[in-house]
C-alpha cells in the first residue's frame, strides 16, 4: 500500500476501529464520560446513539479499555435474538450453563449477579447495534434491569444504537423501558475544526512527519463527508491511494476530488480546480 511512500507506520484511515488512533474529540469524549459516570453512579439503563459512521463502535471499544477493575463486562455484539436467546447470551458471558427454559436461565443469571455483587463487582452489559433488538428482547432487558438489591442494580445495561433506537423507544408499549433510561448520549458529526484535527492526528499518530493533506483539502473533506468519521476515513484513504499511484509527494486536490466522487453518501463537488466549488446535494 502507500505506508512507506508517505512515511507511515500503519494505515491511518482503516474502517476497522483502531483504538490506538483514538482522538478524544468532544462528541466522543462526552459520550465516554457520560457512560463512565452513569456506571459509577449505579444507573440502570444507559443509551448511546448516533448515525451510521459516527463512531459508536470505537466509543464502545474505548469504554471497554477504561472500565474500572471492579466491573464485570458482558458484551453482546449481535443483538438479533429473541428473549430466550438473549438469556442464553448473558448466561454464556457469565460462564453459566445455557440449558433449561427461560425461567431456569433467569434464576441462574440472577444468582450469578448476586454472587458478583457479594464479591464487590458491578455487572455491566454492552449491547451494540441495539436498534436491531426485538421487542421481546427489549422487554427481557427491562426485566433484567429490575434485578436489584436494596441499594443498587445488579445489572447495568448500556445500549449502543442508531437513531432508529430512539424512534422505537417512543412507542407506547416500550414506555417502561424508556422511563428506565436515566442517561443518554448522542454522537454528532464532527465540525470543521474537529475534522481537521481528526485527520491531522491520525496522520501524525501513524508516523507521518508532515501531513500531505492541505488545510483547504481537509476542509473540503469535511464538507463532502458532513463530518461523519467513517466517510472521512474512506475519502482520506482513497485520496492517499490515488496520490500514491501517481507517485505524488503531497495529496493532490484532484485525488481528493476523485475520492469524494468514488465514495457513497458524500456530498459531491462539481469541480476541484481552481478550488472546490459547485457542491451538489448528492
Amino acid at each position: 500500500m502507500y505506508e512507506q511512500h508517505f512515511g507511515l507506520k500503519q494505515l491511518p484511515f482503516t474502517l476497522t476501529p483502531n483504538t490506538s488512533l483514538f482522538h478524544g474529540l468532544l462528541p466522543h469524549y462526552e459520550a465516554i464520560q457520560t457512560v463512565l459516570s452513569a456506571i459509577a453512579m449505579g444507573e440502570g439503563v444507559i443509551k448511546v446513539t448516533g448515525e451510521i459512521g459516527t463512531g459508536k463502535t470505537l466509543v464502545c471499544r474505548m469504554l471497554m479499555s477504561q472500565l474500572p477493575p471492579n466491573v464485570e463486562l458482558l458484551y453482546l455484539p449481535n443483538p438479533v435474538m429473541n428473549g430466550y436467546e438473549l438469556r442464553q447470551a448473558l448466561a454464556k458471558e457469565l460462564w453459566l450453563d445455557q440449558d433449561g427454559d427461560g425461567i431456569a436461565l433467569t434464576d441462574r443469571i440472577h444468582e450469578k449477579l448476586i454472587d458478583l455483587h457479594a464479591e464487590g463487582k458491578t455487572a455491566v452489559v454492552f449491547i451494540d447495534e441495539a436498534q436491531a433488538l426485538s421487542d421481546e428482547a427489549l422487554e427481557t432487558l427491562r426485566l433484567f434491569g429490575n434485578l436489584e438489591t436494596d441499594y443498587c442494580k445488579l445489572l447495568q445495561i448500556v445500549l449502543f444504537g442508531q437513531p432508529e433506537l430512539d424512534e422505537r423507544l417512543t412507542q407506547y408499549h416500550l414506555r417502561q423501558l424508556r422511563q428506565r433510561i436515566t442517561f443518554s448520549a448522542m454522537l454528532r458529526p464532527l465540525n470543521v475544526s474537529e475534522t481537521v484535527a481528526y485527520i491531522d492526528y491520525r496522520m501524525v499518530g501513524s508516523g507521518c512527519l508532515s501531513n500531505p493533506f492541505s488545510l483547504y483539502q481537509m476542509k473540503a473533506i469535511w464538507r463532502a463527508s458532513g463530518g461523519v468519521p467513517r466517510l472521512i476515513n474512506q475519502i482520506c484513504h482513497k485520496s492517499l491511494l490515488i496520490s500514491f499511484s501517481e507517485q505524488l509527494e503531497m495529496v493532490s486536490s484532484k485525488s481528493v476530488f476523485n475520492a469524494i466522487l468514488d465514495t457513497t453518501d458524500t456530498i459531491k463537488p462539481k469541480y476541484y480546480f481552481p478550488r472546490f466549488w459547485g457542491w451538489r446535494a448528492s
